[in-house]
């Protein structure tokens, strides 16, 4: 929340959504935001694809998202019991698509232009740093997608 107050006012375009623990969004509402923004970050548990529903998700048109940064893959003991408990009512092949490649790829199917996401598990406080390094460089120094990847990739 405080990385995003700090970059609030570097960004011309309102910020809405769901922050911290002020609620689940439902499918709906998840799908609100997705169909209404022009960038969209996920920082969150577990995979970003095991919140939302993977047959309504592919139904979905986004072509308005230009930007989607998904921070997700960070686990806790609870997280883990939750998403073993909804993984267990999950065929194979919808459990393969909740990958990250594979959720890009969905994504881009959908309409997204570039999706930014890590593709492995790591804590709270590496993902908030990637944030604050992401933002940084997109808003504060006005580097490209391409350009800010690169340099968090060195």
């Amino acid at each position: 929340k405080e990385i995003l107050e700090k970059y609030h006012e570097l960004s011309a375009v309102q910020w809405e959504g769901v922050i911290g623990s002020m609620h689940v969004p439902s499918q709906a509402e998840w799908e609100q935001l997705l169909t209404d923004c022009s960038a969209f970050l996920f920082c969150g548990m577990e995979r970003f694809m095991s919140h939302v529903l993977l047959n309504r998700l592919v139904a979905m048109n986004i072509p308005k998202c230009h930007v989607m940064i998904l921070l997700d893959l960070v686990r806790s003991q609870q997280s883990y019991r939750r998403i073993t408990n909804s993984d267990t009512h999950k065929s194979c092949a919808q459990l393969a698509l909740e990958g990250p490649a594979e959720s890009a790829a969905l994504l881009s199917l959908a309409g997204v232009r570039c999706v930014l996401a890590p593709h492995c598990y790591s804590g709270l406080r590496d993902n908030a740093r990637r944030l604050e390094l992401l933002l940084h460089y997109l808003l504060g120094v006005g580097r490209t997608t391409g350009q800010t990847v690169r340099i968090l990739q060195k």
